[in-house]
């Protein structure tokens, strides 16, 4: 809480700057009695408490610590950090705290043939595995229409029809009967029923 050590006799403002990544706290006022930045470096330096009645008061709304604790358990949090870090100086008759990080690079060393290969196999694989599937489906089930397909292999419409699609244009299927009540046959199946 920045206003508990303020030095009241001061005209300076508490300001607080926040940036990508830092964030500057300044106090007008420098160091309270004898105290000293190495001192605050330490987990044991004397607590002392400019404005009694302010830290009495925040206090008992249990808004700080009493004793001045307040570096070292800031230290104890940022750890767990270890981009993070905290510094501090008297600058322009009063104190300034800096929280900062550090953005840290990631480097993933992929093969990039890899990942094209990957990629490529998972789609090629997907689009073909539908199409392979369709097209047993009708080799076992000749005369079916795309309801009953989409229905047996529980696909979209849509990616049966791009199937239907793909097989007429290489020629392995071929659809006999009205729109409405015919369906699709393995071509050689087809020629064969034609020659019987």
């Amino acid at each position: 809480m920045p206003v508990i050590p303020k030095d009241i006799m001061s005209s300076g403002d508490i300001q607080i700057k926040i940036f990508d990544d830092f964030i500057t706290f300044f106090n007008p006022g420098t160091l309270h009695q004898n105290l000293t930045i190495e001192d605050l470096k330490t987990n044991s330096y004397p607590a002392y408490a400019r404005n009694k009645l302010l830290s009495e008061a925040f206090y008992l709304t249990g808004e700080i610590e009493k004793y001045g604790s307040g570096f070292l358990r800031i230290r104890n949090a940022i750890r767990q950090y270890p981009t993070m870090k905290l510094e501090f100086k008297e600058i322009g008759g009063g104190f300034m705290a800096k929280i900062s990080y550090t953005k840290q690079k990631i480097s993933l060393n992929i093969d990039s043939s890899i990942v094209i290969g990957g990629v490529n196999d998972g789609i090629n694989g997907g689009v073909n595995g539908g199409v392979n599937e369709i097209e047993n489906l009708i080799r076992e089930n000749p005369g079916i229409n795309t309801g009953r397909i989409k229905e047996a292999l529980n696909m979209s419409q849509r990616t049966v029809e791009r199937s239907i699609k793909k097989l007429r244009q290489q020629g392995k299927i071929i659809f006999k009967g009205a729109p409405k009540t015919g369906g699709y046959y393995i071509v050689y199946d087809a020629d064969q029923e034609i020659n019987e």
